[in-house]
């Protein structure tokens, strides 16, 4: 006889093991994967079977494709991510997701106490990070494995229940009704739960105790593939185009896939029921599926592999029918970080690869900016203010960017569970940001002090224009070589940083020294001597804050320079 709160709550009491288990393994695979899921992202480029590849790996390591396809919205929404790239990421991420079927498919439930209690104690008290995180995936598994043996405990009932049985014979997906009948349940369960991952948990275990068969299965998981895609839908909203049509391509390619497969379901279970070793409908003398799990893992990699292939060759066609639902309503500019939905919902080691990817827009901002006040700095170049203003509006623009990114930076590290070693970097990313709009800053003096001279119609002697456009060619060129970090090129170690900027202090030194003279012999005025000497401290406060910059990305103790 079935209890019905009983079963309710022991039934949602596994869910809510499942899901702490896979949070538990998304966190503990992120804290080993270091610094590659930065890398990862950082690779896409329009190459669209390295997408693919990328939002595979990435996916595989978070355990979710929601929290993928959110990140590459957000991405896609700061303008970092191209919308064929996006595309191909999220085409990835949903064979990546595929593998949680395939860790519910192997059966060690009854293992997942023992897995705990492997795992537990070094998790807990040991102080090595990777040893706490390789021990907290054992727990995970055991909490997954544990989670999912309580719901089919849960379930076991419903399949001697008359009431449950006669609604599975109206959804047992034998006509074309009954397929979207299953299609829609599984849409909008994980539309409410919003996890695929967790309904499909639900969807193996109801199926394992023969609660419902292989075909009402395969339709929920179907189902589950269109609801997963909501989530990127609500990520989207108030964003820019780009990210919208990102998230509607999600939608396009789930949805048209799903109605693909409809059209010959019946074909299509057939040949998984074929593929996979022992039969579905098999029952063991405890009542249970042992093999239907496994059945319902390959119809769900199956689909989105093939679907991944046949569409890969129309990702361009994809793109354009995204951007015909998508118009757009009005030009877009270049606005500040717009990062996609609270810091909390989203990975600590996924935020930490957005921050960087927007640390690299604003170093490429610093570095117009700093180029323009060089041109501007030629006496003799026509149309000069023109830099002025572009360097102007380039500083405006690193304000808002660094408010953003410190903002979004402090409430990720309060919102999610941070390594120590991610804690380190976050700390660098937020000081890197001030350093590099601190740099944009004395940019921006240096042309108000160019705007000095012009205005009250000062000059300077040869020779000290000679100084002053050659100090600042040296400088430039140091901010370009500090910042090949910022694109994984080889870059100099710390050792020779330091010594580039001691040289640039005797080179400063030595501008100073001969600016003096010409103070003395009469060749230069007091105020144009004044602004001389700003303008070469601005250019100094530059190298500062580049090495500054260097220490922020290398961790390194600051050096006093």
């Amino acid at each position: 006889m079935i209890e019905p709160f009983k079963m309710g709550y022991t039934a949602i009491g596994g869910l809510g093991v499942f899901i702490l288990g896979m949070k538990y393994l998304s966190d503990s695979l992120q804290m080993l994967s270091g610094g590659l899921i930065r890398k990862a992202i950082s690779s896409v480029t329009t190459n669209r079977f390295l997408a693919v590849l990328v939002g595979l790996f990435v996916t595989t390591f978070v355990q979710s494709s929601s929290i993928t396809t959110v990140m590459v919205v957000g991405l896609t929404n700061a303008g970092l991510m191209q919308l064929t790239q996006a595309i191909g990421v999220i085409l990835g991420a949903n064979i990546g997701t595929t593998i949680t079927g395939w860790i519910l498919a192997v059966k060690v439930g009854k293992y997942g106490l023992l897995l705990i209690a492997i795992g537990v104690f070094p998790m807990l008290f040991s102080k090595n990070e990777r040893i706490s995180a390789s021990s907290k995936i054992l727990v995970a598994l055991g909490l997954i494995f544990f989670g999912l043996e309580i719901m089919s405990g849960a379930f076991k009932p419903l399949r001697s229940d008359e009431g449950f049985m006669s609604l599975m014979l109206s959804l047992d997906a034998q006509s074309l009704l009954s397929i979207l009948g299953c299609v829609a349940i599984g849409c909008m369960m994980t539309m409410i739960i919003q996890s695929s991952s967790a309904m499909l948990g639900i969807t193996i275990a109801l199926a394992t105790t023969g609660a419902i068969p292989l075909y009402t299965a395969v339709a929920l998981v179907m189902g589950e593939n269109i609801g997963t895609t909501i989530t990127a839908q609500f990520a989207a909203i108030g964003g820019s185009t780009a990210s919208r049509r990102a998230a509607m391509a999600h939608s396009v390619f789930n949805l048209l896939g799903v109605f693909i497969i409809i059209s010959f379901f019946s074909s299509y279970v057939g040949m998984i029921e074929k593929i996979v070793p022992g039969s579905a409908s098999f029952t063991n003398a405890e009542g249970n599926h042992p093999y239907i799990a496994a059945h319902i893992a390959m119809a769900h990699t199956f689909f989105n592999v093939t679907a991944t292939l046949v569409m890969l060759p129309f990702l361009n066609q994809l793109a354009q029918l995204v951007t015909k639902m998508v118009p757009d309503k009005q030009k877009a500019g270049k606005g500040s970080f717009k990062y996609i939905g609270a810091p909390g919902t989203i990975p600590v080691a996924m935020g930490l690869s957005m921050i960087f990817e927007e640390l690299k827009r604003m170093q490429k901002l610093v570095h117009k900016a700093l180029r323009h006040s060089g041109s501007f700095l030629q006496r003799s170049l026509k149309g000069r203010d023109r830099f002025y203003r572009k360097v102007t509006s380039l500083e405006d623009e690193t304000d808002v960017i660094q408010h953003e990114i410190t903002t979004f930076t402090v409430t990720l590290m309060q919102a999610g569970n941070a390594s120590n070693e991610q804690s380190d970097r976050a700390y660098g990313y937020i000081r890197a940001a001030d350093e590099l709009e601190s740099i944009a800053d004395y940019a921006a003096s240096l042309c108000s002090y160019m705007k000095r001279l012009d205005k009250y119609e000062l000059d300077y002697s040869e020779d000290g224009w000679d100084d002053l456009i050659s100090f600042h060619r040296e400088v430039f060129a140091f901010f370009t070589h500090v910042c090949k970090a910022f694109n994984n090129a080889e870059t100099s170690n710390t050792r020779e940083i330091y010594d580039e900027a001691s040289r640039l202090n005797d080179l400063a030194d030595r501008i100073r020294t001969a600016h003096l003279g010409r103070m003395k012999d009469g060749s230069c005025g007091a105020l144009p001597a004044l602004t001389f000497s700003d303008m070469a401290v601005a250019l100094r406060r530059i190298k500062n804050h580049t090495v500054n910059l260097h220490e922020a990305l290398f961790s390194e103790p600051s050096s006093g320079t």
